[in-house]
């Protein structure tokens, strides 16, 4: 038990008085007391909440008739971004007849990297206000590479992206390409 120490004050001289024993202060019910509150502060009180970004859809029509026609995206106004495990990113401008293990290139997520990627390509396509980023996340890229790209998307004003399923005939390139080379670094 915790006890609470008393000071004797020293006299100089005077009458001789008697010891008297130091008052003792039981402090085991203070900490029952301060875990009680502990715990009613935490039940009560709210956690953080959450942040969510925003991703603005488009509303699906109600009717059919309504439905706009299917967009043909054309290889030289777009870009294909994969996102790959271990922070990797891969990027192409292929069709599924003409990608190779060697046209399925490597970068990095910096500003050498895949930014200057998405700025090459947006100026050398045939026409700049068509020009398409598809982001395609594979199953062993992580969050923050996603959001990192989202990011890019902003610095570079590429208003047009689009994020969609890695197609069968990119998988197996790039799982070749993973599975054969390290990672790029700079």
């Amino acid at each position: 038990m915790a006890e609470v120490q008393v000071q004797e004050k020293g006299g100089k001289g005077g009458k001789v008085r008697s010891k008297k024993n130091n008052p003792r202060v039981d402090m085991t019910p203070m900490v029952d007391l301060n875990f009680l509150l502990l715990m009613f502060f935490m039940f009560t009180s709210t956690f953080s909440k959450p942040n969510v970004m925003d991703l603005g859809l488009p509303a699906k029509p109600k009717d059919e008739k309504q439905k706009p026609p299917p967009t043909e995206i054309k290889l030289s106004n777009s870009i294909s971004l994969l996102l790959g495990k271990n922070n990797r990113i891969f990027w192409h401008q292929q069709d599924n007849t003409s990608l190779t293990d060697q046209n399925l290139n490597e970068t990095t997520f910096d500003r050498e990297g895949i930014r200057k990627v998405i700025e090459q390509a947006k100026a050398n396509a045939a026409d700049k206000t068509k020009f398409t980023v598809i982001i395609k996340p594979t199953d062993d890229a992580v969050y923050k590479n996603f959001v990192d790209i989202l990011d890019e998307m902003a610095i570079t004003k590429s208003e047009q992206y689009g994020v969609t399923d890695v197609k069968p005939w990119e998988k197996a390139i790039y799982e070749r390409k993973i599975a054969g080379a390290p990672a790029v670094t700079k």
